[in-house]
Order: structure tokens, then C-alpha cells, then sequence
């Protein structure tokens, strides 16, 4: 028994594109040759032409299960992870209850696997319910499966309990992955950047500084325990200096940056102040998102991840200043990027690729993102010719709050496939 994909297209060495077929037995790629015979008991798929990638990783998203099922649930965020083409999501622990025992760690895994559908790996909390006063038993929870330890959500504000819990991580070979925002220098009430929309309609803004101070602070720290420390969603251009400058120093520092903070700055923002704008960290300046571009080209922002942060409508519709942080985006990351930065001529395909499934596979330690014969079958196939505009009612997400309705994009979605079992065909 084996699948085989006939007619895709791959990348070579030289970032060209080939026709080839691909045969999988079990959960693995055995051959890939420019035309593959089909045997018995073959099942044959012809993908027309279209590209096949690796399938995708995105190693931050917020699935919400358990406590937030009406904004998603494992399964809804598994099925948005596949129709994305991302095979492998690990998924954020500020949950109710916090994903910071050992019980909520197997919820999650066997909720993921009645699923069947995306590799669902949860993080476990730094601190007890991330409150930052406690710190969580990573030893039981690495055992339990976590994926890695971070209080995403809340920056942890105490510089000894995050050196502490860097000692430990260290220890176990466990990354720390950060959310950064020193609480002292957020205005209260502040929803936007501290930059001229929020200046155009005297609003309390949310400065670079509250996160480029813990960026700092925490690279220093790597330096001194030698942990693999990670900047979550990296929004600032002195954040991107720190890190470009801790990379040079020789420190394991690496960062990821979002669709759109690369797509977006704060004077896209519409006068209507729509709360779909709203994400934490907000959209910055133009200087920012150009430093973020520059930033991901030149290699010290190493990944792209999408902060996949569902919410009701009804609590989106509450405006700016009482709806929630957070946007959704499994379902358009690929589309976005391929159309506004590689049909653009800003990063080629074999760049996107890397920054989208390879390079997050690698900093993880995590046996995917590669098509090469021996490797496991997970793989995601793009359309990259047909234009086609986003549409949130379409979205298999319950979240449905994006910025981006509208916009025309190529690169959907054709199949997903993990450890060799086709997930998704559209």
C-alpha cells in the first residue's frame, strides 16, 4: 500500500521549481523521481501542478481548549491548522486552567488525537497559572510531553524568576520561549502602539520600550545560563537590534515575527478603530515593520509564526477598548506572505518555505519540514496561481476576527498531509 502524488511541483537546490511525482509508504516519503509507476495498490492523487512544500510548523498559536471553547476548540484549531497547510502547531498555556499540570498536558494530547488532524504539541506554563510567583514542575511536565515552557500572554516580570527558570530549562535541555512586556511601562487602558494613530485620536499608546526592555533583559540572561531562549512575536526595531546583537555575541537567542506585523503598521489602521486591529503586540510604525522585513531577510528574525488568537464576534464587537487582544491566522499566513512578500520579490519561495516549516522544525529539534526521501510524509500543497479573496465566513477556524477580509491572495490550500495520511483536500 503506498499514495502516491504525481505531477507537483518541487523546489530544487537552486530554488527552481520541477514537476515530480512523490510515492509515500506508511508515514514516509520512499521515492521521488520525475515519474513514479503506479502499482495495485497504489492509490494515485494528481496534484495539476501545483507546489508541494513541506508542511508547515507554527510553533504559536492559541487553540483555547480547555476554558475557551466558544472561541475554539482543539479540534476546530486543528482542522484551521490543516486547511492552512500547517501539519505540526504547538499550542499557548494561557488556557483555563493553565496548561501548567501534568493532567492539562495529556488533555491536550489526547484532545489532539481524537482530532486526528494537525500534530498538536502543547507548551506548559513558566510559572503556576502564570502569575510569575510560583515556578511550574517542568521535569513532570516534559515527561507529561510539553513542547516547551512559556507564560505567552504575561511577561514574566521578575528578572529572578526568569533566570531561575532558565537554570531549570537548561537543565532538562527545554527551551523558554517569552512573551516580552514589562507591565511597568504600559499605560492603563493603551490598545494601540504608542504612534500617530494613537496620537491622532488621543489614545494612551503601548511603547516599543515595554518590549524591548524584557528582550534585553532576557538575552542577557540566556548569555548566562546557556538556554535555548526564544522572543515570541518580535514587533519592535530595538527588539530586532537586541537580538541581532545577542545572535553576534554567540547567544542561543532566536525569534519569530507574525504575518502581520510584516504586512502591517499602525497607519493602516482604519479611523473606524475596528477591534480587528487589535493585537498585542500592536501593530507598530512603518519603521518598525520595515526593520522586521529587513530583519527576516538577513536572518536575526529566524521564523515566522502566526499568533493564531481566536475570539468570539460578540466580544470583538465590544470596541477597541474592551474587545480582547488578538487575531486569527492559520488560514491565511501562506496566501498573505506568498502574494505580499514573494510574488513582491521581498523573500523568494525557498525563503518562505524556510522560515515557514524548515527553520522553526530545526530550532525545536522536531523531525519535520523537509521533503526528502526518508522523511515523514508531512506535506502541504499550494495553489500559487488562482486569485482568490479572504473570506471569514469560509474560515474553518470559529475565530473569525482578522484584518484582513477582503484582501486577494494566491497560495491556497489544496491538500495537507500528515505522517502520511491525507488531513485536508480541497
Amino acid at each position: 500500500m503506498g499514495i502516491i502524488l504525481k505531477n507537483g511541483k518541487l523546489l530544487n537546490e537552486q530554488g527552481e521549481l520541477s514537476i515530480k511525482d512523490l510515492l509515500i509508504v506508511e508515514n514516509r516519503i520512499v521515492k521521488i523521481e520525475s515519474n513514479i509507476e503506479a502499482e495495485a495498490d497504489h492509490e494515485v492523487v494528481d496534484l495539476n501542478g501545483h507546489f508541494i512544500a513541506p508542511g508547515l510548523v507554527d510553533v504559536h498559536v492559541h487553540f483555547r481548549e480547555p476554558g475557551f471553547e466558544a472561541k475554539e476548540t482543539i479540534e476546530t484549531g486543528a482542522h484551521a491548522a490543516v486547511a492552512g497547510g500547517y501539519t505540526t502547531v504547538a499550542c499557548m498555556p494561557n488556557t483555563r486552567p493553565v496548561i501548567d499540570r501534568v493532567e492539562t498536558v495529556e488533555f491536550v494530547l489526547h484532545k489532539a488525537k481524537q482530532a486526528n488532524l494537525a500534530r498538536v504539541l502543547p507548551y506548559a506554563a513558566i510559572t503556576v497559572r502564570q502569575l510569575g510567583v510560583e515556578h511550574t514542575d517542568f521535569a513532570a511536565l516534559q515527561q507529561a510531553g510539553a513542547f516547551a515552557l512559556t507564560d505567552d500572554g504575561v511577561g514574566v516580570q521578575s528578572t529572578k524568576m526568569m533566570v531561575e527558570a532558565m537554570q531549570k530549562a537548561k537543565a532538562l535541555g527545554m527551551s523558554v520561549v517569552a512573551h516580552c512586556e514589562d507591565n511597568d511601562l504600559l499605560p492603563p487602558g493603551a490598545a494601540l502602539h504608542d504612534g500617530v494613530t494613537a496620537a491622532k485620536h488621543g489614545l494612551p499608546g503601548i511603547p516599543s520600550a515595554s518590549e524591548a526592555v524584557h528582550v534585553g533583559r532576557d538575552i542577557l540572561l540566556a548569555e548566562a545560563t546557556g538556554v535555548h531562549y526564544h522572543v515570541c512575536h518580535i514587533s519592535a526595531k530595538e527588539s530586532v537590534r537586541l537580538v541581532r546583537d545577542g545572535k553576534h555575541a554567540g547567544i542561543n537567542v532566536t525569534t519569530e515575527v507574525t504575518p502581520h506585523h510584516l504586512l502591517l503598521c499602525d497607519e493602516d489602521i482604519p479611523d473606524s478603530l475596528d477591534p480587528n486591529w487589535k493585537m498585542n503586540p500592536p501593530l507598530r510604525s512603518r519603521e518598525d515593520r520595515d526593520a522586521l522585513i529587513a530583519g527576516l531577510k538577513e536572518g536575526s528574525i529566524d521564523i515566522i509564526a502566526t499568533d493564531h488568537a481566536p475570539h468570539t464576534s460578540e466580544e470583538k464587537a465590544k470596541g477597541l477598548k474592551r474587545a480582547p487582544f488578538g487575531i486569527v491566522g492559520l488560514e491565511t499566513a501562506f496566501p498573505l506572505l506568498y502574494t505580499h512578500l514573494v510574488e513582491k520579490g521581498i523573500l523568494t519561495l525557498a525563503e518562505l518555505v524556510d522560515k515557514m516549516a524548515t527553520k522553526p522544525a530545526e530550532l525545536f529539534g522536531l523531525p519535520y519540514g523537509k521533503v526528502e526521501v526518508g522523511a515523514i510524509a508531512d506535506l502541504a500543497v499550494f495553489d500559487l496561481t488562482t486569485e482568490k479573496s479572504i473570506n471569514p465566513d469560509h474560515f474553518k477556524s470559529k475565530g473569525k476576527n482578522t484584518p484582513f477580509a477582503g484582501w486577494v491572495c494566491k497560495g491556497w490550500t489544496v491538500l495537507t498531509m500528515v505522517d502520511g495520511k491525507i488531513v485536508y483536500n480541497n
